[in-house]
């Protein structure tokens, strides 16, 4: 019997470097795109300052992805905050889930954070909805 491969999982958050310009639906394509390729799965959301997201998936994957965002010139001071394996998919079919402020008003992000986080690790939980918390001011 053949042992499902493990699935890694990254949070980490970046700030903006200065003078980039953020497009953030071609970001989102791009990493949709990818992500299904690559079967990551994940959640980014965005303050208009810093980036705080998790990938998850196969490891070398998930490393490619991830050593790829180190170099990418929008993103500077990258801090891991996380990075386990684990047995199943937190973020479950979501190839790229999204927030910021442009949504909705901020009870109703920190809301959608928490219901679709109700399953996962609750320090996972807990870094998520603290960024979501900030969406608010």
């Amino acid at each position: 019997m053949q042992r499902a491969q493990p699935i890694e999982q990254i949070l980490y958050i970046s700030t903006v470097s200065p003078r980039e310009t953020v497009d953030l639906p071609a970001i989102l394509a791009v990493a949709r795109r990818n992500n299904d390729a690559d079967a990551i799965t994940g959640l980014l959301m965005f303050n208009g300052k810093r980036f705080l997201q998790v990938l998850e998936g196969p490891q070398d994957a998930v490393e490619r992805t991830f050593e790829r965002i180190r170099r990418d010139s929008r993103h500077r001071a990258q801090v891991v905050l996380a990075r386990k394996t684990v047995e199943q998919r937190e973020f479950g079919e979501w190839s790229m889930a999204y927030r910021d402020r442009s949504h909705r008003d901020g009870a109703e992000i920190v809301n959608d954070i928490c219901s679709k986080t109700a399953a996962a690790n609750p320090n996972l939980r807990a870094e998520l909805v603290a960024f979501a918390r900030q969406l608010q001011e």
